[in-house]
């Protein structure tokens, strides 16, 4: 056992146990058990003790490839001098770093746990590997320098583009040598190698309708996806190396539900979640994957529903008598890994709809249903507006979900309960479904779901839609929906495509735009009123007019006539539901649920005329030149 005084074990009782012979002290501030295996100890925690004694210093050369010593018992370190320190076999080695490092963040477990520490970047150990007449670069085994320049060849797509991003660095520190002998061997020669044992490394299995797809590895530094020789559709592709694929990122959890899991990063997440959208599992063995309930939609939501109610059983967490308990019950329920994981911001709770009409948290049963409580701090009602506006858009001839609002217990505000159309139907359906928002197919980060615009999803819809004519067309209607109910947040991740492979095709029969989801009129709650669109379009996100979605309509390569068609439809129908959408009779006279009502038809109606107007005014220019 490995002790360090201010971490593990404070001075005074190192220092009594140390003169007690219950501690051997290797160097100041470092003691190991009286009986241990001190070599072993020592040795097992090198990059922890190297971190303790020069806590400025970063892994280089070899041991940030190995992320620990090599087989001889060499760390290898850079830092502000040269020097040396050895401490029974093992020797730690720092020379002195360049003066513009390039790092990266990498993840070490051992006997006390795990730790993150700085490591060269591969761009710097491929140069370390070529400096001359350095020890850091003789403990660089050839076979090493062929991993790390296959590595680099894979993320920048070609060994000239890996010999310029190596030749900036070079330049950076004067190591023009290195540059040139790393250049010549990124022209030359390129290999593979096994990622050296670590116990902070994943290997998780991803498996998709219960199909295994790959292994889904972390060597603590960076992921690794191995896809699986499979006869069926690629789902995941790596289009980058060492990062995540885009679509198992954008299933990973945000907002709430992140907070809920402590904020850890994506190998936390990954290694203490199983279940996700799209019918995803991710789990350590088969036996894991084996156990998880298929989620199928057996019972529909349109057997337990009434002009717009709910009239199941909610069988959920509850409140209680303690007021702010109930997010915490909730968060309760994603300490299990069974527990389906969610995207997005606002608290979302997977549940279940069973044949009796109870509807449970998705724990142990079939993930078919969402439930979204009432939020806080003015966003009370925020299930009664989306419930609005799903309305509105089903009115309006878009794909929706079945969805209902549910009487909550301990006299809670409503919460939204909406079925999923990315699982199947029952026992018989062989079908096979994803979803994949825009940020996965942009191959962007959830927090740049705000940066796209409309033009750019079109150019990353058209070639994946099986009907791209059609796709774009409901694109350009829901950009005009969006517009017309005030929807602040229809961004990357609140649009997605939908496929589909029938059973044993080899390839999606069908890749889609997917129906509508997470629609709300922002503008009516607390410091949103001057909300904008969330995604920009003709450049715009706000004040728009019917040139700017005419303009949209040109770009994206929609006829002007189907774009003419759409907007006087939208606007149309929109104005002809605002006459008689009403809320459901148990929601009539709760709390500001009227009044948020009448807010999101004065918005609708407001906007729609002022579009109607415009259309008006240029059907006069025409037909009076």
């Amino acid at each position: 056992m490995l002790h360090l005084v201010g971490e593990t074990i404070n001075a005074n009782r190192a220092y009594r146990r140390a003169r007690t012979g219950a501690l051997i002290q290797l160097v100041r501030g470092i003691y190991v058990e009286s009986g241990s295996d001190v070599e072993a100890v020592v040795l097992g925690h090198a990059v922890r003790i190297a971190r303790y004694l020069y806590p400025n210093a970063y892994l280089s050369s070899a041991s940030a490839i190995l992320l620990g010593p090599v087989p001889d018992g060499r760390l290898f370190i850079s830092g502000r001098r040269n020097q040396r320190t050895r401490l029974r076999t093992l020797e730690i080695i720092q020379n002195t770093a360049p003066q513009h490092s390039s790092t990266a963040s990498a993840v070490i477990g051992d006997g006390l746990g795990e730790l993150r520490v700085d490591v060269s970047s591969p761009r710097q150990r491929f140069l370390e590997a070529f400096r001359l007449r350095s020890e850091h670069a003789s403990a660089i085994t050839p076979e090493m320098r062929s991993r790390m320049a296959t590595r680099l060849v894979e993320e920048y797509g070609s060994p000239q583009a890996a010999s310029d991003s190596v030749w900036a660095l070079a330049r950076q520190n004067g190591w023009y040598r290195e540059g040139e002998r790393a250049e010549r061997f990124l022209q030359q020669q390129s290999g593979m190698a096994t990622v050296p044992a670590n116990k902070a490394a994943l290997d998780l299995l991803v498996s998709w309708h219960g199909e295994l797809l790959g292994h889904l590895a972390h060597d603590g530094f960076e992921w690794r996806w191995k896809p699986r020789r499979r006869g069926g559709p690629t789902l995941l592709r790596e289009t980058t190396p060492g990062k995540l694929p885009p679509f198992i990122e954008s299933l990973l959890p945000e907002g709430w539900l992140a907070q809920v899991l402590d904020g850890r990063d994506e190998r936390e997440v990954l290694r203490g979640g199983r279940r996700y959208m799209s019918n995803i599992a991710i789990a350590r063995s088969r036996e894991e994957l084996a156990a998880l309930p298929a989620d199928i939609l057996l019972i529909p939501l349109a057997e337990f529903f009434e002009a717009g109610r709910f009239t199941g059983r909610y069988a959920g967490p509850e409140r209680g008598n303690i007021e702010e308990t109930f997010e915490r019950k909730l968060g309760r329920l994603f300490a299990r890994a069974e527990t389906p994981r969610l995207s997005g911001v606002q608290i979302k709770v997977p549940m279940s709809l069973l044949a009796d009409g109870a509807v449970v948290p998705a724990v142990d049963q079939p993930f078919t249903h969402i439930l979204k409580p009432a939020g806080t701090a003015g966003f009370e009602t925020l299930p009664v507006v989306e419930w609005l506006c799903l309305e509105l858009g089903r009115a309006c001839g878009f794909e929706v979900p079945a969805a209902a609002l549910i009487e909550m217990p301990d006299g809670m505000p409503p919460a939204l309960l909406v079925e999923r159309f990315d699982i199947r139907h029952g026992v018989e359906d062989q079908r096979r479904f994803a979803l994949e928002d825009f940020c996965s197919i942009l191959d962007l980060p959830a927090s740049a779901k705000y940066d796209g615009t409309i033009e750019r999803i079109a150019r990353g819809l058209r070639p994946l839609s099986t009907d791209p004519n059609l796709d774009l067309n409901t694109l350009f209607r829901r950009a005009v929906f969006a517009w017309l109910i005030g929807d602040g947040d229809m961004h990357l991740k609140n649009l997605a495509i939908l496929k589909m492979a029938e059973a044993g095709a080899k390839a999606f029969t069908s890749v889609r735009f997917a129906p509508l989801y997470d629609a709300v009129t922002t503008r009516v709650f607390p410091r949103l009123a001057g909300d904008r669109m969330a995604l920009k379009l003709n450049g715009k996100d706000d004040r728009l007019r019917r040139r700017d979605f005419l303009m949209l309509a040109r770009t994206i390569g929609l006829p002007g006539t189907e774009a003419e068609i759409g907007l006087a439809d939208l606007t149309t129908r929109l104005s002809r539901r605002t006459r008689t959408l009403d809320l459901p009779e148990f929601v009539q006279g709760w709390g500001t649920a009227d009044t948020m009502r009448d807010r999101v038809i004065d918005i609708v109606r407001e906007r729609s005329a002022a579009l109607t107007e415009t259309l008006s005014e240029q059907e006069l220019s025409r037909s009076n030149p």
